[in-house]
């Protein structure tokens, strides 16, 4: 299990950017050579992320790397490039677009013949970025396609466009709209990854200088499930990490629920009254998600 409240977004083409980001307190880093760089800076920020990773203090942040479309041309030599040289500096592919389990299956069988061709001990974990209707369409089967696989990643603004939608919607709210348009994408991306026992994470927000309309957004997928958000700039972090974390006052509760209900089941009682409110093991199950975000985070 890795933390993922705030996932920082990080153009692998910006030297000063990722020297900042490194310094951040976010839980992820991803050096991103797709959307952000442009075609003709491609090979060159391949080079800098690798200098970012292997020269770079990053404490205790998930290092990352958002290859390019798999569909481009430029695919495959990130993946090669990137994994061979950067070594065990990297912890996570980023893999964007896809649309079905065999595009992972592809990237898990490449890595596979890189790491035994090196023999790597450490295995590069993937997270995916769900932002085509394909891949909505496939999402319990792109959950399951892999072993390596650590995350779905909620992609709004590409998956606006593939599904012929306003612009508007991207950041999750639009007048002429009741309720949230991002309510489906998103509760079938939290049960698929819940179900193949790995974490849901929602996309970018692009208006850094909308704090509200962040907070909202990080809301709405916390309250379905999601573990975290990506930032694409520093001020988005701290609004992640306490969006996506339990407060004190919520761990405190949870393990005093849970050492009363063990005392009741020694007792063999299944049931107990706390507060005025019943407790039994189905809010158990729901507290246990709090204490394990608890431990994680030393709390």
């Amino acid at each position: 299990m890795r933390l993922r409240r705030s996932e920082l977004s990080t153009p692998a083409s910006n030297e000063r950017m990722m020297q900042k980001a490194a310094a951040s307190e976010t839980d992820l880093v991803l050096l991103d050579l797709e959307d952000s760089v442009a075609p003709e800076e491609k090979a060159a920020a391949r080079t800098k992320a690798i200098q970012a990773l292997t020269t770079l203090d990053w404490g205790k942040k998930t290092r990352a790397v958002r290859i390019n479309d798999l569909e481009s041309e430029y695919a495959y030599q990130d993946i090669i490039t990137v994994v061979e040289e950067a070594g065990e500096r990297l912890d996570i592919l980023i893999v964007p677009k896809v649309k079905s389990g065999k595009d992972v299956w592809w990237v898990d069988l490449l890595l596979t013949q890189i790491e035994k061709r090196l023999k790597r001990p450490k295995r590069i974990g993937l997270e995916v970025l769900i932002e085509e209707v394909e891949a909505m369409l496939h999402v319990e089967e792109i959950a399951r396609a892999s072993s390596r696989l650590e995350a779905l990643i909620f992609g709004p603004a590409d998956y606006s466009a593939s599904q012929g939608m306003n612009s508007k919607v991207i950041e999750g709210s639009l007048a002429d709209y009741p309720g949230d348009p991002w309510h489906y994408a998103r509760n079938k991306i939290a049960i698929a990854a819940r179900a193949a026992g790995i974490d849901a994470i929602d996309g970018a927000y692009p208006d850094f200088s909308n704090a509200e309309g962040y907070r909202r957004e990080c809301t709405h997928s916390h309250t379905l499930g999601f573990v975290g958000k990506w930032a694409i700039h520093p001020s988005q972090i701290a609004i992640a990490n306490q969006i996506y974390a339990p407060s004190q006052e919520e761990v405190a509760r949870a393990r005093k629920l849970d050492a009363a209900y063990q005392e009741a089941l020694d007792r063999g009682v299944g049931a107990i009254a706390i507060d005025g409110k019943m407790i039994d093991v189905a809010i158990i199950r729901s507290l246990r998600t709090t204490l394990q975000k608890a431990d994680l985070l030393g709390m």
